[in-house]
């Protein structure tokens, strides 16, 4: 967010780092940040350490255990030697807590003066290194990624290929759990932008998928079947584009009757990605019935012959097992070039799994199908609540932040307010219907454009004989009220529309609330059910564009 600008860094660093900490933390924080800023524009490793230094106070322990640990670097030449002296003097018998951040500051100090600035050796060091591996391993490889590109990724081990750009990241935001590493790298440089006062990038038009990086996928890789093992491979190839600079090439060989080539993305999480513990993730689908999908793929002219293209997904059905369905084909012959369009049909309910690009022909044939782009937009016409037969995968593409869903329908809160999400910050302009019965609850309903939390468009029925329009962000705004005596356990169909900047709720049919939100408007997001302190039935929960 502030390339070369390591004192902006430092600022930012200092106001995340007190939401939740203080004192030494901080500086710690601060270090790193500084570190990384300059970074950019530096690469000799005793500077970036001395950017960090120079930004927090002397004498505060941080800075005196960087002193110890340089002047242990140029003594012992050895960093098992310096990581014994490391433990004997800032180990984690010296503080309390958990993972405290003075003997994992230590190790990321350590390995970033033995590793050299070479990636391989820096990760070896901190991880090998032991305590928080995670944290303080991830901290080095973006330092040392920062530092040395993606040249620094060239040598040794194949650091990208198995991951091909993969990321999942738990929020409340569901939507921008299952994501990718381009992806994430554009929202961290439109904020430095911002900051810079410059206009956000959005490459070929704002597609979702869009490869202009080298090496980039985003997430896309051969399925591996019977039918379609060792077929194809992916890689990022410059040129083929007709919106940009770069394309997704999908090279196969030896297709043939009965033999297909098959390159798949995720949209959801995968059935292995739904266990429980400590870290189980959370997240929400991020594509659904009703949404157009386009591609633009086009033929190397160097192809064996014409293949037959098309787009196909995987949603979960009956018990959570793989329901293919297939999209419109269109014939591709060498040097030809198509867009490809679809309307993700009815899933009943049931969340998208992945969604891919999959070749075929009836001759032998090999070469290499160039994919420009694929995204989708508009708003989801979809069914949310429990489908028939269902297994869990439905229940896990919400966003849980109430005391007890029960996959049955009833859904609790102990104490405040509690939501169920679901959907995707690109939904924009929509209608969100829910069927409720509030029980011994102080307030019941639902929401829209939910970014999370904290930020959302709530229509809710309050049980002193309210019915209210809210505005959360910063705090509750009361948009609109109107009277409606709340009976408990009675039915009641929702309905909250969202178009532009005016929000409008329904209750039984009857328009109940308007505003408009002109004061810094929420433009998009999820839906939500919201409960407060008690229970509520629900029976159907829907999404459809506006009319």
């Amino acid at each position: 967010m502030a390339p070369g600008d390591p004192d902006l860094a430092v600022e930012l660093a200092g106001k995340a780092a007190r939401v939740s900490h203080d004192g030494e933390a901080v500086y710690g924080a601060q270090v790193i940040a500084a570190i990384e800023a300059m970074a950019f524009v530096e690469k000799d490793i005793d500077k970036l350490i001395d950017a960090g230094l120079a930004r927090i106070p002397r004498d505060c322990l941080i800075a005196r255990m960087i002193a110890d640990i340089r002047k242990w670097h140029r003594e012992d030449g050895d960093w098992r030697k310096t990581r014994e002296r490391i433990e004997k003097n800032y180990g984690y018998d010296k503080y309390g807590g958990n993972c405290h951040i003075i003997p994992n500051h230590a190790l990321i100090i350590l390995a970033l003066l033995y590793g050299e600035g070479d990636f391989q050796k820096s990760v070896m060091i901190v991880n090998t290194s032991g305590w928080d591996t995670d944290c303080n391993s991830g901290n080095v490889g973006c330092i040392i990624g920062i530092r040395n590109c993606l040249a620094g990724f060239e040598n040794g081990p194949d650091w990208r290929g198995p991951v091909a750009d993969r990321a999942l990241i738990p929020t409340a935001d569901g939507g921008r759990c299952v994501t990718d590493a381009l992806t994430e790298a554009y929202h961290v440089i439109n904020i430095g932008r911002a900051l810079a006062g410059l206009p956000p990038e959005a490459p070929k038009n704002g597609a979702r998928f869009h490869f202009e990086a080298p090496g980039a996928v985003q997430g896309f890789m051969p399925e591996e079947s019977p039918e379609t093992r060792g077929v194809a491979s992916v890689s990022n190839a410059a040129g083929h584009s007709h919106a940009g600079t770069r394309s997704l090439a999908v090279t196969y060989k030896g297709l043939a009757t009965g033999r297909s080539a098959r390159v798949v993305v995720g949209t959801f999480l995968a059935p292995e990605s739904m266990g429980g513990g400590g870290y189980s993730l959370v997240a929400s689908p991020t594509l659904y019935a009703g949404q157009k999908v386009s591609a633009a793929v086009s033929a190397d002219p160097a192809s064996s012959g014409p293949v037959r293209c098309r787009l196909f997904l995987r949603h979960y059905g009956e018990k959570d097992a793989p329901v293919t369905v297939i999209g419109p084909e269109e014939t591709l012959a060498p040097g030809a070039a198509r867009e490809l369009v679809w309307r993700v049909p009815d899933t009943g309910g049931q969340p998208v799994a992945r969604i891919g690009l999959e070749l075929l022909s009836d001759a032998r044939a090999g070469g290499t199908v160039y994919l420009d782009y694929l995204t989708w937009d508009g708003a989801p016409e979809t069914r949310l609540w429990k489908p028939e037969k269902a297994g869990s995968a439905w229940s896990k593409a919400w966003v849980n932040a109430v005391s007890n869903f029960q996959e049955w329908g009833g859904v609790i809160q102990n104490e405040g307010r509690g939501m169920l999400i679901q959907g995707t910050r690109e939904w924009t302009d929509y209608a969100v219907t829910a069927s409720i019965s509030p029980h011994m609850g102080e307030k019941a309903g639902i929401a829209a454009r939910v970014q999370g939390l904290k930020r959302y468009f709530c229509l809710l029925l309050c049980r002193d004989g309210k019915v209210r329009l809210i505005k959360a962000l910063d705090g509750d705004k009361t948009l609109s009220e109107s009277p409606l005596a709340v009976e408990l356990d009675a039915k009641y169909e929702m309905k909250l529309a969202v178009r532009g900047n005016r929000v409008t709720g329904w209750v039984n049919g009857h328009q109940v609330a308007e505003a408009v939100d002109a004061d810094r408007p929420l433009t998009g997001g999820a839906v939500a059910l919201v409960i407060e302190e008690g229970r509520m039935q629900v029976l159907d929960v829907r999404v459809s564009p506006l009319d």
